[in-house]
């Protein structure tokens, strides 16, 4: 785990959860710079309040809700009360949710989350079981309530996500900009050059490449370096190599943008993630200051005296398949 003094930061994954990430983490001063992710967001709240920019507007989550951003959507992160806040999160693929989708929900199209913010602390239990899971080498219960959890949050607030079409002209010169970054992430073009080069001026490609991106060029190089720099980490690479790869000057360099952006330095990061099974740490805090069975718990407790059907007692971990999880209030 990395971090100090009252923040802490645990960044990793378990082998039989392919394509999901997982992260517990407790942040005070900690401020996440806009940047984007490949997987969905799926954070439960334990404590405090976390703020988040996303969709042009800040957005509130505190304990039992949960934060939820799609794949390559631009928002930012940080406390919304002295405290800070503490917070589990899982991050699946765009694969692993379509499948879900298709197989448990009636979504047509991409599926994602309509909402960035869902009050439902039993949804927020399950995350936290999940990492439980996780930790504990329990690969079944771990692979189960991940896609109950992700089939609820669909059910209760999911959607097909809207195409993102390159039609205008400007779309297309914001692509093109940013099919040129890509190519040349280790020594970009300024953007007097970049814009010449596509046939256009340095305000008329900024301007487009923020209405198609949610941020400037060089914010977008910044996030799509540290992107990369963590994919050469997963695959062995040291952070001073990583770094000049895709860019930074020096590991310094990447450990600064890399923090801002994922949580933790890189090379806690890749420590965390190369030992993808190593339970023997035990979890990152104990279970009662996270409140997993307490949410859940508390939130069925609720549900059953408005609805006879739902579960008067037991918690997800508990309960022995998908469907004896709810995952809908109507079931």
């Amino acid at each position: 785990m990395a971090g100090s003094g009252q923040e802490r930061a645990r960044h990793w994954r378990y082998a039989e959860l392919p394509g999901v990430d997982l992260l517990r983490a407790r942040f005070v001063e900690k401020i996440f710079v806009r940047h984007t992710h490949e997987n969905f967001v799926i954070a439960a709240i334990s404590d405090g309040v976390e703020v988040f920019h996303h969709g042009g507007a800040d957005q509130y989550a505190g304990p039992g809700a949960l934060a939820l951003v799609n794949p390559d959507t631009p928002h930012t992160g940080r406390a919304g009360v002295p405290e800070g806040w503490r917070y589990g999160a899982v991050y699946p693929s765009p694969g692993l949710v379509a499948e879900i989708a298709a197989e448990t929900t009636t979504i047509r199209g991409t599926p994602g989350f309509v909402s960035p913010v869902l009050d439902d602390p039993y949804a927020a239990g399950l995350v936290h079981e999940v990492l439980r899971a996780a930790e504990e080498g329990n690969a079944l219960a771990a692979d189960t309530l991940l896609r109950v959890a992700v089939t609820r949050l669909l059910r209760l607030n999911g959607g097909p996500l809207p195409q993102r079409g390159v039609h205008t002209a400007g779309a297309r010169v914001a692509a093109r900009a940013r099919a040129v970054l890509e190519e040349r992430m280790a020594e970009p073009p300024t953007l007097e050059r970049l814009a010449a080069d596509l046939g256009t001026s340095p305000f008329a490609l900024l301007r487009a490449f923020r209405e198609t991106y949610g941020m400037p060029p060089h914010t977008w190089l910044t996030d799509a370096r540290v992107r990369r720099a963590r994919h050469l980490l997963d695959a062995g690479s040291a952070p001073a190599e990583a770094a000049v790869a895709v860019g930074f000057t020096d590991q310094p360099h990447l450990n600064r943008h890399f923090t801002r952006i994922v949580g933790v330095p890189p090379g806690a990061y890749q420590r965390e993630r190369k030992n993808v099974q190593d339970v023997d740490g035990g979890p990152y805090l104990p279970s009662g200051v996270w409140q997993n069975r307490q949410l859940s718990q508390i939130y069925a407790v609720k549900k059953a005296a408005e609805n006879p059907t739902w579960p008067s007692s037991g918690t997800p971990w508990e309960s022995g398949s998908p469907s004896d999880c709810p995952v809908s209030p109507s079931e």
